[in-house]
């Protein structure tokens, strides 16, 4: 099978995905600086999540270049990935409307954490398909030490938001600075 239906499909849920967060944004009802002031945790968690799709979708995007072709294992990896994105709106809300609460905080890295075991999962499903250690993937990924830091990092948010979201938070934003560059590893591989 191509992977054409694949990218259009998972384009689509990131834009809805995307567009779930934004009308989550309730508009305030006064016309002051004032009325947006209970607005700004909404909006800082709506801005690292916009990032993260972003990162998401953008890596998705340089890992399919190396696919010729899927499988079954493929379509559903991709589906548990996508799963994992589309909670992101429901616990960015939650976040933000909690002002980085402890429960919220925490279950937010856990949905990060889990994104990242399906992308991995994913990415493992295609070198799979395209032909183990000597595909191009497997070639530009090596020994992912950025994607094993950011489980890391994530392991550790999760359980830090009760007692210290800021770390947790932290932590949030530096996996995401950390990834806020597409992965040059695949584009050089591809490249060469």
């Amino acid at each position: 099978m191509g992977k054409t239906r694949l990218e259009a499909f998972s384009d689509g849920v990131i834009a809805v995905i995307i567009t779930i967060m934004v009308l989550e944004m309730k508009v305030p009802h006064g016309s002051d600086w004032q009325s947006l002031q209970p607005l700004l945790p909404v909006f800082l968690s709506y801005v690292l999540s916009f990032v993260y799709i972003g990162i998401y979708w953008n890596n998705h995007h340089h890992m399919l270049h190396t696919l010729q072709h899927v499988n079954g294992r493929v379509l559903w990896a991709n589906l548990h990935l996508l799963f994992w994105l589309s909670l992101v709106p429901f616990v960015t809300g939650w976040m933000g409307e909690n002002h980085f609460a402890a429960l919220p905080t925490s279950l937010y890295g856990v949905v990060l954490f889990m994104a990242a075991m399906a992308y991995l999962i994913l990415q493992n499903c295609i070198i799979s398909v395209s032909g183990g250690k000597d595909a191009l993937l497997a070639k530009a990924v090596g020994h992912d030490r950025k994607g094993k830091a950011s489980q890391l990092m994530y392991a550790i948010a999760i359980p830090a938001a009760f007692w210290n979201q800021w770390l947790s938070d932290a932590l949030y934003v530096a996996v995401a600075v950390m990834w806020l560059i597409p992965d040059k590893r695949i584009e050089r591989v591809i490249a060469e």
